[in-house]
């Protein structure tokens, strides 16, 4: 289990799946070649064939007072399509071998509402979508929230009504503004693009400084080619232009980014490389 200091806070990494990824299939405008032609963009963020490997993970971050939960990735049993369809994982085993027993989690912070990072919110027990985490309060951002409840059409619809629904209506969900402060080290930042209201997990103690980014990028390779954006994304342009401001936020002011998606070992360092970036782990 892949983990991180900064300051005071602990960051660790719990992996649900890893994958590999065709780069022009997974990237709208992905290019082979131009990605081989990356001398900094080798293993283990891609493989031995030049195809990326991604990870859906979650992180738990440990402040002094406070035990929070980013992201709960896809969860079990769910009826999804393509390669979240009722999976079978002994991810929630191994979250609680890691020392992280489901009701020690105070916080469950969600970064946007898409099925691959709200699947944990709630498990299946005797027929019933009930919380997983049933101590936690769960923060989503409020126009996050209002969208995934009324878009039945994209990329919402069941995945509102099994993994977040249950904990809205067992009272456990608060409502947040972008910007909202989570405690004294943790607060969330407003990344819109991917969808309306997502927002990336910033961490601050004692001088140092993290970003989690949820889906604000998906593979270093975006740091060199920020337009490369995922099917899925609400607003090319807006997540394009959101990418270059993190990035060169990251890469001026030396903050540790740890990429949602990004394979072991998943955190590092973003470099200005001419007009653009590159990712040093």
């Amino acid at each position: 289990m892949l983990s991180w200091r900064v300051g005071a806070v602990k960051i660790s990494c719990i992996v649900e799946k890893d994958e590999i990824l065709r780069v022009h299939r997974f990237l709208k405008g992905g290019d082979q070649a131009k990605m081989d032609g990356l001398g900094w963009l080798k293993a283990p963020f891609v493989d031995e064939a030049g195809r990326l490997n991604f990870s859906v993970q979650a992180f738990v971050v440990e402040t002094p007072r406070r035990r929070i939960l980013v992201d709960t990735c896809m969860g079990n049993h769910k009826p999804r399509h393509g390669h979240g369809a009722m999976l079978a994982t002994d991810f929630l085993e191994r979250f609680e071998a890691a020392g992280f027993a489901r009701d020690s989690i105070d916080t469950v912070l969600c970064t946007h509402l898409h099925y691959d990072h709200v699947g944990w919110n709630t498990q299946r027990v005797d027929g019933r979508w009930v919380p997983t985490f049933p101590r936690a309060r769960y923060l989503m951002g409020r126009e996050e929230f209002e969208h995934a409840r009324n878009d039945t059409a994209e990329d919402h619809g069941d995945v509102f009504d099994d993994s977040v629904r249950p904990v809205f209506d067992a009272g456990l969900v608060d409502l947040v503004g972008a910007e909202h402060q989570v405690c004294d080290e943790v607060s969330l930042t407003p990344t819109p693009g991917h969808t309306l209201g997502h927002v990336s997990v910033r961490i601050i103690s004692e001088g140092a400084e993290a970003l989690i980014t949820g889906d604000m990028a998906h593979h270093p390779v975006q740091m060199a080619f920020p337009a490369w954006h995922v099917k899925s994304d609400h607003d090319a342009a807006l997540s394009e232009a959101t990418r270059t401001r993190v990035f060169a936020d990251a890469a001026d002011r030396g903050v540790l980014l740890i990429g949602s998606h990004f394979y072991a070992p998943t955190a590092g360092r973003v470099v200005r490389d001419g007009e653009v970036f590159r990712f040093e782990a």
